[in-house]
């Protein structure tokens, strides 16, 4: 395993987070702060409560996933597709590297930059509401897990998108909504019978499912299945990449 090269990778896509370092404090902590202005506001004097949680916390589950999955994905898809733009693929793809070393350096930089905005969400809710993290070591595992599988799946849009709009595609038309329909801001036991059924074919509500257990202990699958989804979405997207760098599918044309 070549460290120095994963190292190099790894560095030079943290220093271009660290420029705009304000603005990544900025951005999520305004947006968080508006998430609880218009939900734990308005929605939340209708709903005191969700299963003896209040309202205003029964939200930062979702509210974390919702920005942890949209900024994993932007970074690792950004990351690799700008040496694509740039012409500099060639000379990676030339240089004595692995294609698991290249992985490791784009997608490790990418799950620490989502990771670090859900810390600074997390940190934004406690001034809102008072947390209590039940079982901290699986709300660390599942935060961390999705931070890499979603990097993960941004490095394949970016491989995948031939110019900058086709990088927002995917996650402006499906990921955001899956998101906020994955049970993000209510549970989806409030919903009818048949639209709890059709919820269940969303991968994304046993994300955010774990990751609420991990704060309430309160779940709307069980959480052996979110273990098991997050874990074959890892998988799935490992797979993709071996087969892509292998075929050099849209990296060596």
């Amino acid at each position: 395993m070549n460290w120095a090269a994963i190292s190099a990778i790894y560095v030079t896509e943290m220093h271009r987070f660290f420029r705009t370092l304000a603005q990544s404090f900025i951005s999520p902590v305004i947006s968080t702060s508006l998430y609880f202005v218009v939900f734990g506001a308005a929605i939340g004097s209708r709903i005191q409560e969700v299963e003896g949680v209040s309202y205003g916390a029964f939200i930062v589950p979702g509210l974390v996933m919702l920005s942890v999955i949209t900024q994993a994905i932007s970074n690792a898809s950004f990351g690799i597709y700008f040496p694509k733009f740039l012409g500099t693929t060639y000379e990676l793809l030339s240089a004595p590297l692995s294609f698991l070393e290249i992985v490791l350096g784009y997608v490790g930089a990418a799950a620490t930059k989502a990771l670090f905005i859900g810390v600074v969400i997390l940190a934004t809710a406690s001034l809102f509401v008072d947390l209590q993290i039940q079982h901290p070591v699986a709300m660390v595992a599942f935060l961390v897990l999705t931070c890499v599988s979603f990097a993960l799946m941004g490095f394949i849009i970016g491989i995948w998108a031939g110019n900058f709009e086709q990088l927002q595609l995917v996650p402006l038309l499906i990921i955001t909504p899956l998101i906020f329909l994955g049970g993000s801001f209510y549970s989806i036991s409030m919903l009818p019978p048949i639209w709890q059924t059709i919820t269940l074919f969303n991968p994304v509500v046993y994300l955010i499912s774990g990751f609420r257990w991990a704060f309430f202990g309160l779940a709307d699958v069980p959480i052996g299945m979110s273990l098991v989804a997050i874990a074959g979405f890892t998988a799935l997207c490992l797979a993709a990449i071996w087969w892509i760098f292998r075929s050099g599918w849209r990296i060596r044309s």
